[in-house]
């Protein structure tokens, strides 16, 4: 997998589409918060502030992303804290394999843990030097380049840590469970009898 090369069956796309189910939230900074809980460590929720998310550690990712319905982007930039920074941050419990990522109006996106804490996963602020725009999930998107592009949700609440797997929002609704565009995982009946 190299950056700038497109995976099979994708085809390039002009700009960077804007693509979402629902409208697109306001932004209110006063009851804004992200949260992580489930199985914490220590069995208790932590919440940030979006300024307290921006004081956290950041990072910067050159990536291509990659959407189930056959177009990519490529030469994105994005800078935000590295997910895998929230583990330091709020230790998951023995056992977890999974995280649930939970982003406005109750829209969801299932990881394994492993992708969550891939170095190119990342919970971006900005793009292309910017900050995001709404359309595009400011403030808080989750980016997962090496997965299509339903396992990063715009509009990131929380991160719920799971010990076993759970579908989400549009793995209920036929898509693969893992997502991987460089195997072709777009629709659930490509999935192994134990995915």
């Amino acid at each position: 997998m190299e950056y700038g090369m497109l995976p099979p069956g994708q085809r390039l796309a002009k700009g960077w589409p804007i693509s979402h189910y629902g409208p697109v939230p306001r932004f209110r900074p006063d009851r804004w918060t992200l949260q992580v809980f489930g199985a914490t460590a220590d069995g208790r929720t932590r919440s940030w502030s979006f300024d307290e998310v921006c004081a956290m550690p950041r990072t910067t990712v050159e990536a291509d992303l990659h959407c189930a319905s056959g177009t990519s982007t490529v030469g994105h930039t994005f800078f935000g804290v590295p997910a895998g920074a929230l583990l330091a941050l709020a230790p998951p419990a023995a056992g977890v394999s999974h995280v649930m990522a939970w982003a406005e109006y109750g829209y969801s996106a299932n990881l394994r843990l492993a992708d969550f804490t891939a170095d190119t996963t990342l919970m971006a602020t900005h793009h292309n030097h910017e900050p995001l725009t709404a359309e595009h999930g400011f403030p808080l998107r989750l980016v997962v380049p090496h997965l299509f592009g339903y396992k990063g949700p715009k509009w990131l609440r929380g991160i719920e840590y799971m010990t076993r797997d759970r579908r989400g929002f549009w793995e209920e609704r036929g898509y693969h469970n893992i997502a991987d565009p460089w195997s072709g995982q777009r629709h659930s009946y490509q999935e192994d009898e134990h995915p």
